[in-house]
């Protein structure tokens, strides 16, 4: 199959049918979008009839908080495209949710212009130039946990630089009036369920550094709903980059304070580090599936590679004819994903320090070696599934990854133009560390490192060599905005998720459902989720999400199957439906809300 950008068609004369009748357009095919997935539980928490869908004609933007969903869809209102409303939306992220929203932290950007131009860009943490290899390890060479809380956590933030290059060059509006709705919303806003419900569950956490706890609680509890919650500093913050671009934040006051502030607890962030960051636009990872054209992020994403071995191999089998969720659907799943871990975890790595088998990794040769492994009675123990690109640095083990407290946005403007964003902090609430004055968290994104190659971190996954520790250095990531094109070039979905390691493997599924199984996206969303990282050997899956006749059958075969606490992901995803109307789905797991744009008056031809 060829790998290369296919131009994106612009989409122009969206049907305004559901402004017009007040209907809702259909684009089920394939799966009853009433019932829950074939092959679920009984006690399967998501069916279809519980996943709502949001519907425009004009633009739509999906993001994991109803405030910040609807500042984005008001700058596509007042003729913004879709970059500019990314960029107003992370700013307001960073204000409402602040457990993974964030000026202090980084993450990437898939842009596909309606004028078929591609874009990855890259603004992941970096680590400072005084970090060490061995940093986080104790006298014995055990792990200890300086890579998750405190200052030593902390890698050179991104996200602001990645915001002003993204507005560089595609932003149409002024900088200015995108960050102004964030300054608006931390001189004070009224606190709705979603921020209350996270502050009050982690407010124990919050009261660890006594800035952070003055920052985020009221005389040391979370704020309830309805009260007015005033964030001075960040306001501040905001009104520098504002002005300022850039460098409002990697020079000047907010620099010196972030500086100040390092120096204060010992970490190693400088003002050399802040001066010297630079987010980097990347060649995007490209590869088709069944016709359509996937675009992803490359390394230092493992995202766009690992979903690329995962899609490839499963395109050897024809799924329409394996009854979703059975026993053979999820056995040929699980094989496929162990061995584009093992290869995640084995190879890959920041591009700028490591040279990395991309092109063979995610090419229709490789995954046709890779699926001849794959027996569909029974299981490879993953002891037994190797790397299969090269020479390997060290030996692997289980893959390093992000927190479970990343978000994700998704946005397509009135042009066509789509933007793909997912950023985090890494841990819910990073560090936990507030630079004083400045009102915002850092990241411990240094906990993304194999900070001992070999050796678990707190997820359970391992890397190898090629992610160890060095100075300048970016961390691997398992972040995965995606845009997929459709068979005529045009937009057909945009999608991403947090998660952590489960991220590249939710994605994968949200693909796999629209395409093999003709899901319309609220099914697709609601559909059960599983996971399987290589190490540990285990296949999980969401409560409820399969039948216990399954589960027997997959053990019968040899895999280790469990049920997962709680669920996984939080998909916020754009469909464009073929009479070119706009779907937009928040995931229902954690709520958030899809917001459409749509004319205020139709006019019937």
């Amino acid at each position: 199959m060829r790998r290369h950008l296919l131009p994106l068609l612009a989409v122009f004369g969206l049907c305004i049918v559901a402004a017009c009748t007040g209907t809702e357009p259909d684009s089920r095919a394939g799966v009853d979008a009433r019932e829950a997935p074939a092959g679920s539980g009984r006690d399967w928490a998501f069916p279809a009839t519980r996943v709502a869908a949001t519907f425009g004609t004009r633009g739509m933007v999906s993001t994991t908080d109803r405030v910040a969903s609807e500042i984005g869809a008001d700058v596509i209102r007042r003729g913004g495209n879709a970059i500019d409303a990314a960029v107003a939306t992370h700013f307001a992220l960073a204000v409402v949710n602040p457990e993974a929203g964030n000026i202090g932290g980084g993450g990437f950007m898939i842009v596909h212009m309606a004028d078929g131009t591609s874009a990855a860009l890259d603004f992941r943490e970096k680590a400072p130039l005084a970090a060490t290899r061995d940093m986080y390890l104790a006298s014995d060479g055990s792990p200890t946990d300086r890579s998750l809380i405190g200052y030593l956590a902390a890698g050179v933030p991104g996200s602001v630089a990645g915001m002003w290059s993204a507005h560089q060059r595609f932003g149409s509006l002024r900088w200015q009036d995108l960050v102004q709705p964030a300054i608006t919303l931390a001189q004070g806003l009224v606190v709705h369920e979603r921020l209350a419900s996270s502050l009050r569950e982690y407010q124990n956490r919050l009261q660890k550094f006594p800035t952070t706890a003055k920052t985020f609680l009221l005389d040391g509890r979370a704020p309830n709903v309805g009260e007015r919650f005033v964030q001075h500093d960040l306001a501040g913050t905001l009104r520098r980059i504002a002005v300022d671009g850039r460098e409002g934040f990697y020079r000047g006051q907010t620099a010196a304070l972030i500086g100040a502030e390092m120096r204060r607890g010992g970490g190693l962030i400088t003002l050399e580090d802040l001066a010297r960051y630079e987010a980097i636009w990347r060649d995007p990872v490209t590869f088709q599936y069944r016709g359509r054209t996937v675009v992803s992020m490359p390394p230092p994403s493992s995202g766009g590679a690992t979903l690329a071995e995962i899609l490839n191999i499963l395109e050897g089998y024809d799924l329409k004819r394996v009854p979703y969720l059975s026993a053979d659907h999820v056995q040929l799943w699980t094989e496929a994903v162990k061995r584009a871990y093992i290869d995640r975890n084995t190879y890959l790595a920041d591009p700028d320090f490591v040279s990395q088998p991309i092109a063979r990794m995610i090419s229709d040769a490789y995954a046709g070696e890779r699926r001849t492994e794959i027996h569909l009675e029974r299981a490879t123990p993953s002891a037994q599934v190797r790397p299969g690109l090269g020479p390997v640095p060290v030996e692997p083990s289980t893959a390093r990854r992000e927190g479970d407290h990343t978000t994700h946005y998704s946005i397509i403007d009135a042009s066509g133009n789509a933007v793909s964003v997912t950023t985090t902090l890494n841990s819910l609430y990073g560090n936990l560390v507030t630079v004083t004055g400045a009102g915002f968290l850092m990241n411990n994104e240094m906990d993304d490192f194999a900070t001992k190659p070999g050796a678990p971190n707190q997820f359970g996954l391992v890397q190898g060599e090629a992610n160890a520790i060095q100075p300048g250095k970016r961390m691997l990531s398992a972040m995965t905005p995606v845009v997929l094109l459709g068979q005529d070039g045009k937009v057909e979905l945009v999608t991403g998720t947090p998660g952590g390691s489960t991220i590249v493997t939710t994605v994968a599924q949200m693909v796999s459902n629209v395409i093999d199984f003709g899901m319309d996206l609220a099914s697709a969303t609601g559909a059960p989720r599983l996971h399987h990282q290589h190490l540990p050997d285990v296949l999980r899956f969401e409560h409820g999400g399969l039948r216990d006749d399954v589960v027997t059958d997959l053990r019968r075969r040899g895999q280790t199957v469990e049920g997962r606490p709680g669920y996984q992901g939080d998909t916020q995803s754009i469909q464009v439906l073929p009479n070119g109307v706009l779907a937009g789905v928040a995931d229902p797991r954690r709520g958030g809300a899809a917001i459409g744009v749509t004319p205020t008056r139709a006019v019937v031809q």
